[in-house]
């Protein structure tokens, strides 16, 4: 079947990775990541799916890798520059990282099981870089920037299945669940 270009082509935003990537999102955020396929992401940006294969020549795995990059990659410094102190900025952080893996929660899966380092290090590296300006040495600091993303992306995930993991037959409070074990680990840093 050959589109037709629509009236709207003309005044439809050039193809770009970018604007792929977040097609892709909300296919993923709409209808789950089993239901993205070169295809329908075509047709959500309404082109031909080999249109999309100029700008990712790697094709599903570049995508994928470049969903994981899209949502994980959150700086530290952008989320908290407001704040008085390090603390403050990596509680910040950590409140908006997980409000962001919650959103997109689709892309989770992929976030803990593809090798994408660079999506996970650019991250590290800010909250790192947090806490040595707040004082931390450096060998603390790294080991509190890998516990901390840990912790956070954890606890997405074990909210995202509602997982009871401590067996309670009630609700879990998952937004106080969350700020009590966020004090654990930055109260924990010295």
């Amino acid at each position: 079947m050959v589109r037709q270009p629509s009236i709207n082509a003309q005044h439809r935003t050039p193809l770009s990775t970018e604007r792929i990537i977040e097609a892709a999102l909300r296919i993923v955020d709409g209808q789950g990541l089993g239901r993205l396929t070169m295809r329908r992401l075509g047709d959500a940006l309404e082109v031909e799916a080999m249109a999309i294969y100029h700008h990712l020549p790697r094709g599903k795995e570049q995508l994928l890798d470049g969903l994981v990059t899209h949502v994980a990659s959150a700086p530290a410094e952008a989320a908290g520059a407001a704040a008085a102190n390090w603390r403050d900025v990596l509680r910040t952080w950590a409140a908006g990282y997980r409000a962001r893996l919650l959103a997109h929660a689709g892309v989770l899966p992929l976030l803990v099981t593809r090798r994408n380092p660079a999506a996970l290090a650019t991250t590290a590296g800010s909250l790192r870089e947090v806490l040595r300006r707040g004082g931390v040495a450096d060998d603390t600091a790294a080991v509190a920037a890998h516990t901390l993303l840990g912790y956070v992306i954890g606890h997405a995930a074990l909210e995202v299945r509602d997982t009871r993991e401590d067996g309670a037959d009630r609700a879990v409070d998952w937004d106080a669940r969350f700020d009590a074990g966020l004090d654990l680990v930055i109260g924990g840093v010295r």
